[in-house]
């Protein structure tokens, strides 16, 4: 398979699998550019071939259209005010707008890196990150892998509301926050809804990112705006509430690749700390080989401190590694990634899946097995 057989293979595989039902808009440029030599070739420009992601395309566009406002493109962008739902017009308008700006969209493709900071996430991996803590006896050490601007790393902050079958309600966190989360949980089989804890002590935060993201860089946070699909503006107002919030009590941000400096970012957690690696649909990105790079640097950085492993990964490049034989989990199946926790006792791991959820944190099944 060519380089731009393989870009539009994943063009049209995002059409139908991830953004189908979900963003309108999204499924309809995506499937289109799966069609369009021109517009695909676009991609072509990313460093490599795991960059080249449908994601990476549409979140420059976004940028170019924030850049450009009052293009007739925007009505089409909710993000931006606009409120067409697609139609003939939308095609062709996207098409000749992004070719007409190649040159800006292979200068976005070559230099940035598609970074979804989702804080709604957050949601997904507080009941098992405050399992995590509660195993520890105390404060626990956070290590985000992929952080991005290292949203997700304010998870201590976030109040949570969780709306459960049979009108159930959980809630966590604090009391009073800037940033509230909704998320519904349901249970699957003979699960039970997980105890949730109400608090999450915290002693240090760390994030590593091969590009990490100044949120107070008014630039760099609309670069972030633009990885959020345009036709879901609450995910951008909750964004920006996070950002401001984290002003607050910003983490450390460490720029390194996630193999090989995996050990230096995790020696800034003081090693009195548990240590709990975060990640979130981060290692879709990677070649199977450096995932399983990944799965080895933690299991050495476990065999000299006390480690987790808290993941929302689709669970064939995630929990797959530590956790076989669980194909009913499969993201190609479910288009949901799968919450889970490992950790390793002499070089051995044990793992476990908790719950399903949707690549947004919006909702979450909890597992009975």
């Amino acid at each position: 398979m060519s380089d731009l057989d393989r870009i539009k293979h994943w063009l049209r595989r995002f059409a139908e699998h991830d953004a189908r039902g979900v963003s309108p808009l999204y499924e309809h440029l995506a499937a289109q550019a799966a069609e369009d030599d021109e517009v695909a070739g676009l991609l072509a420009a990313a460093p490599s071939g795991e960059d080249a992601q449908p994601t990476l395309l549409l979140a420059a566009a976004h940028r170019l259209v924030q850049a450009d406002p009052i293009h007739p493109l925007s009505r089409y962008y909710p993000s931006l005010g606009g409120f067409d739902g697609v139609d003939g017009d939308t095609w062709p308008l996207f098409r000749t707008f992004l070719l007409e700006r190649a040159d800006k969209v292979r200068e976005l493709v070559r230099t940035r890196f598609t970074q979804t900071n989702e804080v709604r996430r957050a949601a997904v991996l507080y009941p098992a990150v405050a399992l995590v803590a509660k195993q520890a006896g105390g404060k626990v050490g956070l290590l985000e892998v992929g952080c991005s601007a290292g949203l997700l790393l304010g998870m201590d902050r976030f109040g949570y509301h969780y709306q459960c079958d049979g009108g159930e309600q959980l809630t966590a966190g604090p009391a009073k926050t800037a940033v509230g989360l909704h998320c519904a949980l349901s249970t699957a089989g003979d699960a039970v809804l997980p105890k949730i804890p109400k608090k999450l002590a915290v002693g240090a935060k760390v994030g590593l990112d091969r590009s990490p993201v100044d949120a107070s860089d008014e630039d760099e946070l609309a670069w972030l705006e633009a990885c959020v699909w345009a036709d879901q503006p609450d995910r951008i107002r909750l964004l920006r509430t996070a950002a401001a919030a984290q002003r607050k009590d910003p983490p450390e941000l460490v720029a390194g690749d996630a193999v090989d400096d995996l050990a230096a970012a995790a020696a800034r957690v003081p090693a009195e700390l548990p240590l709990v690696v975060l990640t979130s649909h981060v290692l879709a990105y990677f070649s199977r080989e450096r995932r399983e790079a990944f799965l080895a640097a933690l299991r050495e950085l476990a065999a000299d401190r006390p480690l987790w492993w808290v993941s929302m990964e689709g669970y064939e490049v995630g929990l797959a590694h530590v956790l076989p034989g669980r194909d009913d989990l499969a993201f190609g199946t479910t288009a949901q990634a799968t919450l889970g926790i490992a950790e390793w006792e002499g070089g051995a791991a044990r793992a476990q899946a908790l719950a399903l959820a949707a690549p947004h944190g919006q909702r979450m099944t909890w597992l009975g097995r």
